[in-house]
């Protein structure tokens, strides 16, 4: 990874990328709060910018929010900007504690657009049972191809968080993880996918939990389960 440098370093045309992005990522922000995913200032939206001079993603940069910022707070301009290597690039306020999470997941899983993390209600319990939540609905084999995995336990603070998130999901088709007495992370081709997959992830934890409550779930088999998930990410919709 090269130095750290300013934005102004960069191509016009990803400067001006970069500009969109704060828009979207903030917006998005708005979306978590909708959905009952965060509460306070946890949680956090990121999206990558690609660099149109390094097709293997090195120099890519990615938009996150900043630290201890209210939702209601957040605009394009309170975006901040920074390297794959987790360095602020360009922003007035330090950015989010779970930036080292999302910088390690960009740079080791170069198709990753859209990086969200939540501590939605349904979605944290089964996390801090350490459980994964079993694909016993048609809606987890369209959107997540099986079960939602178990990341393992990991600190706040360096890449660790990442490196679970990027173990665990390397091998799956979902899009989603929970990471151990932590949270669910969701990854996308960009931050609306990820935001989009967040929210699902929530719906599916919630209501996998009330069906246990009225006995034990029935799952569906893997071959209707690829059935299921091939169908809906290549036919289903415009």
């Amino acid at each position: 990874m090269s130095s750290i440098r300013t934005l102004q370093d960069y191509p016009k045309a990803m400067r001006e990328e970069v500009q969109r992005v704060r828009e979207v990522v903030a917006g998005l922000h708005a979306e978590l709060p909708r959905y009952e995913l965060v509460v306070w200032t946890a949680g956090n939206v990121s999206q990558r910018v690609r660099h149109p001079d390094a097709a293997d993603g090195s120099k890519d940069l990615f938009v996150i929010k900043p630290s201890g910022v209210s939702y209601d707070e957040l605009t394009a301009e309170s975006m901040v900007v920074c390297t794959l290597d987790g360095q602020l690039l360009d922003g007035t306020r330090a950015p989010s504690s779970d930036t080292a999470a999302h910088a390690y997941t960009y740079e080791h899983m170069p198709h990753v657009g859209g990086v969200v993390h939540t501590h939605s209600t349904y979605a944290t319990a089964w996390a801090a049972r350490g459980e994964p939540i079993p694909c016993v609905l048609t809606m987890m084999a369209d959107e997540f191809g099986g079960p939602i995995p178990v990341g393992p336990f990991a600190v706040i603070g360096d890449d660790s968080i990442g490196r679970g998130i990027v173990t665990t999901l390397s091998g799956s088709r979902s899009p989603a993880v929970l990471m151990a007495n932590h949270g669910p992370f969701t990854i996308g081709a960009d931050a609306r996918a990820a935001v989009k997959a967040a929210v699902m992830c929530e719906e599916v934890a919630r209501t996998v939990h009330i069906s246990l409550q009225l006995g034990e779930p029935t799952p569906i088999g893997s071959s209707h389960i690829d059935s299921l998930y091939e169908r809906y990410q290549n036919v289903y919709g415009q």
